[in-house]
C-alpha cells in the first residue's frame, strides 16, 4: 500500500511562494521555503512541515511574527491540523522544533 505524500506548506495551501513559486516575482519566497535548518522535519522540505515555527512566514497576504506571537493563529490553521494529525504519535511541539532549529547549523 502507497503511503500518502505528506505536503510541505506551500503545497497544501497553494500559495505560490516557494522558490521557483508561480507568485514569488510579486510576493517573494517565503521564509519557510528556504529554512534549511529544519528540513526534515515531519518529513517536510526546510520549514515546510513546521511553518508555524519559522518566523516571518508569510501566510495570509502578509508577513507573520515570531512563534509566539503568530502561533495562536497556526494553531486554528488546517495545515497545522493536518501535519499534527499525520504525524500522531510521533508530532513535535513548537518548543522541540526550536531548540532543534537552534542547534542546527544554516
Amino acid at each position: 500500500m502507497d503511503e500518502k505524500k505528506k505536503l510541505n506548506c506551500w503545497e497544501y495551501k497553494k500559495c505560490g511562494r516557494e522558490p521557483g513559486g508561480a507568485k514569488v516575482a510579486e510576493l517573494g519566497v517565503c521564509p519557510v521555503a528556504t529554512e534549511q535548518r529544519a528540513d526534515g522535519i515531519h518529513s517536510g522540505t526546510n520549514g515546510g512541515r513546521c511553518c508555524w515555527v519559522v518566523a516571518g512566514s508569510l501566510c495570509k497576504g502578509q508577513r507573520q511574527g515570531n512563534y509566539v506571537e503568530k502561533f495562536g493563529d497556526c494553531h486554528k490553521c488546517d495545515f497545522y491540523e493536518s501535519v499534527r494529525r499525520e504525524e500522531m504519535p510521533q508530532f513535535k511541539l513548537g518548543i522541540t522544533i526550536l531548540n532543534e532549529i537552534k542547534q542546527r547549523k544554516g
